[in-house]
């Protein structure tokens, strides 16, 4: 370059005099100094007009002739027309497979089981996403991800949906680390539900889900039966909460002047507090057995000072010849009903049941609980279940 470089010396480099600002290695390196004395070096070039400033590390960790080195190489690289930048971050962008165990690494603080780490491992890896494994994450399609579910999404409906929306949670963190760009391949509502066909009767593992379009007509049926395990089961059914939670509830658990139930960290699975919105039914429900009750459960059993039983609620199903529905399954169907019907987020579908949401750090910024956001979503979710 024409321009006079190797202007700064060691002795001025090592100086702890320096007033903040950059100074000029000539060549477009500079030593930048900011209030406190710290100092790293920078490359600053032009592409397309435009000015970028790529850095070279901090000092004394890199010394002066090691980012003089530095700065020629990426000069070459200006001359020949390339953004040193731009390919800095190629050459930094993981592979899936590299992506997905760097996602599972920031998550495995929420998973109280070494079971449910396999299970994601196992999904995510050779068994059903070889083809991704190898791919750089920002060159994964749409074609690629229907490659790895076509062959699962009739004949192993609730793996398929697991993997789908495990590859979307691994595509979205490699967006958030600015890997990828654009619209998630895997995402489903707006874009997969167009192109694949509709999957084969949903269950949750061993549990199996009523579709959701039918949950409407069984809580007419439901309404219709006077046991304390019809009402119960209801609640469950609006609250999309678990039958543990629900059996156990205890009036002192609620704030009906707020509509608001809050499960103490104890009950939950996840071990931390949940509050749950009430939806208008929700609440009115509540109201009519309060007025009736003598007990401190919400929900009492046989036996004075017990909630109801655990299988309370199965029974009932096996009594209404439902054999092919569990009482878990309805938070499937809630689920199903919110992705595939509703235009709320991801996010809060997954805070609605008490599933932890994004990493520590993105947990970190958001500190809330979305109750005001919830509340929208049970209050739909209550709408469609009265639709009939």
């Amino acid at each position: 370059m024409s321009r006079t470089i190797h202007k700064l010396t060691d002795a001025f480099v090592k100086s702890d005099r320096l007033s903040d600002g950059r100074y000029s290695d000539g060549g477009g390196l500079y030593l930048n100094v900011k209030p406190g004395g710290s100092k790293s070096w920078v490359f600053m070039f032009n592409v397309s007009g435009k000015r970028r400033v790529a850095g070279l590390g901090p000092y004394p960790a890199v010394k002066l002739g090691a980012a003089r080195k530095k700065a020629e190489e990426y000069r070459a690289l200006v001359a020949a027309g390339e953004d040193p930048i731009a390919l800095q971050r190629l050459s930094e962008e993981p592979t899936f497979a590299e992506c997905a165990d760097r996602f599972l690494t920031s998550m495995e603080g929420q998973w109280r089981n070494e079971k449910h780490r396999q299970q994601w491992r196992m999904t995510l890896g050779e068994a059903y996403c070889k083809r991704l494994l190898p791919m750089r994450v920002s060159a994964i399609a749409t074609d690629d991800v229907l490659a790895v579910l076509t062959p699962v999404w009739q004949t192993k409906a609730e793996t398929a949906s697991r993997i789908r929306g495990r590859v979307e949670r691994v595509l979205d963190y490699a967006k958030a680390r600015g890997w990828r760009s654009g619209e998630n391949p895997a995402l489903w509502r707006g874009h997969l539900r167009n192109i694949l066909p509709p999957r084969a009767k949903l269950t949750r593992g061993h549990h199996a889900a009523m579709g959701y379009a039918d949950v409407p007509a069984f809580v007419i049926r439901l309404r219709s039966l006077a046991a304390m395990a019809a009402r119960s089961l209801e609640f469950l059914i609006l609250t999309a909460a678990r039958s543990g939670e629900v059996l156990g509830a205890r009036w002192s658990e609620f704030d009906l002047d707020q509509m608001v139930w809050t499960v103490p960290a104890a009950r939950m699975k996840a071990g931390r507090p949940h509050r749950v919105p009430l939806s208008k039914r929700a609440g009115e429900l509540l109201t009519e057995l309060r007025v009736s009750s003598q007990s401190e459960f919400v929900f009492p059993g046989q036996r004075p000072g017990r909630p109801l039983s655990g299988m309370a609620m199965e029974m009932l199903l096996r009594r209404m010849k439902l054999v092919d529905v569990t009482v878990h399954g309805f938070r499937s169907s809630f689920r199903d009903w919110a992705g595939e019907e509703s235009e709320f987020p991801r996010e809060i579908a997954e805070a609605a049941l008490a599933h932890v949401v994004g990493d520590a750090t993105e947990r970190a910024y958001r500190r809330g609980d979305a109750l005001a956001k919830r509340r929208e979503l049970m209050e739909s979710w209550c709408q469609f279940v009265e639709t009939l």
